[in-house]
């Protein structure tokens, strides 16, 4: 994967003077935050050799270099799911891109359940810990030692000081975020099985992210935005449409604590 890797970065290298810091992952709905960046360079994913293809409402598909908050970084304007069909592997390979290009620290949002009661639509959370039950890992084959570890550490998946430096500026509450296969939205049983196993929120992407980034050494922060109560939580239908409504309401708080996030790194 390594050469596959080096050819995507030489080719974006090719095609913006920005040097990215900060690699952003922009959830369901979140993709308006290009918007708020400084002088921006756009490469559309297809583009881009071995680069995987976005298939759901609200990502675009789009790599955007700029500048937050007078620091350079990279965003992506579409992710990618298992739930697509996309190997583990390459659900992951944007985040070795970003390393090669001289990214430090990865930023990855998601829309997410609540399971948490105390949690409402609109309220962005930071994730303090992830638990990974899509029983998938990009880490899983023959492991390139350029790559990173074969075993690498999980036990701060989220970096402490820069949470500690983003709570300083922004109120936020925590949470345990349990990542799930999808696509299909989780059943009652199982939301009162994942509030057991100590889970605050649900989604079905941010893991297989979480896990490359550690594998190559970056500083990562998770922020999920809730956009429904999870099932069985409420009584009501859930949607993808939904989801899409209620990021697009809480687009301000999302880029507040966005770019305090970049400010603070």
């Amino acid at each position: 994967m390594i050469t596959e890797i080096k050819e995507a970065s030489e080719y974006i290298k090719e095609r913006t003077s920005v040097s990215p810091e900060i690699l952003i992952v922009l959830g369901s709905g979140f993709s308006s935050f290009v918007e708020a960046m400084d002088n921006c360079t756009t490469i559309d994913y297809k583009d881009i050799p071995h680069f995987p293809q976005p298939t759901v409402e609200g990502h675009s598909g789009k790599l955007v270099f700029g500048i937050v908050k007078d620091r350079p970084v990279m965003v992506m304007a579409g992710r990618f799911h298992l739930y697509e069909g996309h190997a583990p592997q390459r659900v992951a390979f944007p985040i070795y891109v970003a390393k090669f290009l001289g990214v430090k620290g990865v930023i990855v949002t998601n829309a997410a359940g609540a399971i948490n009661q105390e949690f409402k639509p609109g309220e962005v959370i930071l994730v303090r810990d992830v638990i990974n039950f899509m029983f998938r890992n990009p880490l899983r084959g023959p492991n390139d030692e350029r790559l990173g570890p074969r075993f690498p550490d999980m036990s701060s998946v989220v970096d402490p000081e820069w949470a500690k430096r983003v709570k300083e500026r922004v109120e936020l509450k925590e949470g345990v975020y349990i990542g799930v296969l999808g696509p299909s939205y989780e059943t009652p049983a199982e939301i009162r099985a994942f509030e057991k196993l100590g889970a605050d929120l649900v989604g079905m992407s941010t893991v297989p992210e979480l896990i490359a980034a550690r594998h190559c050494g970056l500083k990562t922060i998770v922020f999920s935005c809730v956009t429904n109560m999870a099932s069985g939580v409420s009584h009501g239908r859930l949607s993808h449409e939904e989801v899409i409504r209620t990021t697009k309401m809480a687009q301000g708080r999302i880029e507040k604590v966005l770019k305090t996030a970049v400010e603070v790194f």
